[in-house]
């Protein structure tokens, strides 16, 4: 096959980062010498996808750290905390996970897989390249947990479309007019107030856990946009504790973890 089929079928590189590598001297090449997309490639060949250097980059926090989990030449994960935005907006232009990534990495653009809520924490995957970027949309399998209002005894999935709520551009509601969203959800434990809940989505909808979950009837701890109770929690309970997916280069199956350290403070103190 030639070198553009086996990288569009087999390493899902998308059209347009072909196009781009072309323009660039030496942006492809195989077996040390540049290459042409319509160049037949057999198995054994080593074909190497040179990036151009990052035209703009986010300025860096060095003010404060992340932990990382696990990190690659391709990929990095981190456990972020509640409170930090993934990526600068109005408001938030120096103090996200971006401007930490462009702390240790100022000469690479921040990529990130997917986006977390600024006040839910957990692990957070960034790419390092378009290609590791591109590769990993739509791989991930995230776990999430949530501490929920109430005292919820079965598992069950809510299949219930989820659109913009009248008259807001942030709050989101189930609506027969918005987009597909599919939430899996199974309570662990207990304590007579709050329920501590496994989550898996087939759908990745803007506050899709915290939308399904208030329609249910047992909205997020401390979420106040979907009527949470605020008594012990002055953010929403929600973290991202697992996550599953092939590294762009070996095609190896990576798992990580990381604990729900708020709520198991929580459930520690009440010696549940």
């Amino acid at each position: 096959m030639t070198l553009e089929q086996y990288l569009r079928r087999f390493r899902n590189v998308s059209r347009r980062t072909l196009v781009r590598l072309k323009r660039i001297p030496g942006g492809i090449c195989c077996n040390g010498v540049p290459a042409r997309t319509v160049d037949p490639v057999s198995a054994g060949d080593c074909i190497t996808l040179t990036e151009p250097a990052a035209e703009h980059t986010l300025p860096p926090l060095t003010t404060c750290t992340v932990p990382i989990l696990q990190e690659t030449a391709s990929w990095i994960l981190y456990d972020k905390p509640d409170g930090m935005p993934v990526h600068p907006s109005h408001g938030h232009r120096t103090d996200t996970l971006g401007n930490v990534f462009a702390a240790a990495h100022p000469e690479l653009p921040f990529r990130p897989v997917y986006r977390l809520d600024r006040d839910t924490s957990g692990i957070c995957l960034a790419a390092k390249s378009a290609y590791s970027a591109a590769f990993l949309q739509g791989r991930v399998e995230k776990t999430y947990l949530a501490l929920v209002c109430g005292t919820l005894q079965k598992s069950g999935t809510i299949s219930a479309p989820i659109g913009r709520a009248d008259g807001s551009v942030i709050r989101r509601c189930v609506r027969q007019d918005g987009k597909s969203a599919v939430t899996h959800y199974r309570p662990l434990r207990q304590d007579g107030t709050y329920t501590l809940v496994e989550l898996t989505l087939e759908t990745g909808r803007t506050h899709q856990i915290r939308v399904h979950m208030a329609s249910l009837g047992y909205p997020l701890a401390g979420d106040t946009l979907y009527g949470g109770s605020t008594a012990h929690f002055s953010r929403h309970m929600l973290h991202c504790c697992r996550v599953a997916f092939p590294d762009p280069e070996s095609g190896e199956r990576i798992t990580a973890e990381c604990p729900f350290q708020a709520c198991e403070a929580y459930f520690a103190a009440a010696k549940i």
